[in-house]
């Protein structure tokens, strides 16, 4: 079972590949983080594939999936971004991109064969990959008193809280990260340690 603060996702890159009528359908997966990286995926792949006819993608970003994108990029509307974006929701997957880059081989293959071809080459692609369940995670950082080391290790050791960084020295600092879920009971009981500070930094 999934529960929120858990997603799916692809460890690697992996290629698939799918051909109808002369026409070659490569597709690429790449495991992404932000749009910094699939901008300069795109733009490597655009260098290395001139000859081809088009580069189609989808990605999906962020363990909520709200942030997405496709791209016909030149194909008959909704054949290919909506094909390969479709395949991704169908897997469950987020923090992933994939590009199907096509060679056209002199023959129209149609709405239908198009979408086919576009939805084919992407699960080829998907299924030599490998899939798995992540995490999400939130990084806080603690300042305290050396005075209440103590109290603040044994929350450390009774939640299990991956340390970070830390620096212990007559002003402590800690940075450790915490699963998303739960973040709540984790801060209330640093609350309660006398003069310890606790700020959020990011999420993972």
């Amino acid at each position: 079972m999934l529960f929120d603060d858990t997603y799916k996702t692809i460890t690697k890159q992996s290629e698939g590949l799918f051909k109808d009528k002369g026409s070659r359908f490569i597709a690429k997966t790449f495991p992404v983080t932000n749009e910094k990286e699939i901008k300069e995926i795109l733009h490597d792949l655009r260098k290395q594939y001139h000859d081809a006819r088009h580069h189609c993608f989808a990605y999906i970003l962020g363990a909520d999936k709200i942030a997405y994108r496709v791209n016909d990029d030149g194909e008959p509307s909704g054949t290919a971004g909506k094909t390969i974006y479709r395949q991704l929701l169908s897997y469950e997957l987020t923090n992933i991109l994939i590009v199907v880059i096509r060679y056209f081989g002199g023959t129209k293959l149609g709405i239908p064969g198009l979408i086919n071809a576009y939805k084919s080459a992407t699960k080829d692609a998907l299924e030599k990959n490998e899939i798995i369940i992540k995490t999400v995670k939130d990084i806080y950082q603690i300042d305290y008193d050396y005075s209440v080391m103590n109290n603040v290790m044994k929350i450390i050791k009774d939640e299990k809280l991956e340390q970070i960084e830390t620096d212990f020295q007559l002003k402590c600092k800690i940075v450790f990260s915490v699963r998303k879920s739960y973040t709540n009971r984790i801060y209330e009981r640093f609350c309660k340690v006398d003069g310890l500070k606790i700020k959020f930094l990011r999420t993972v």
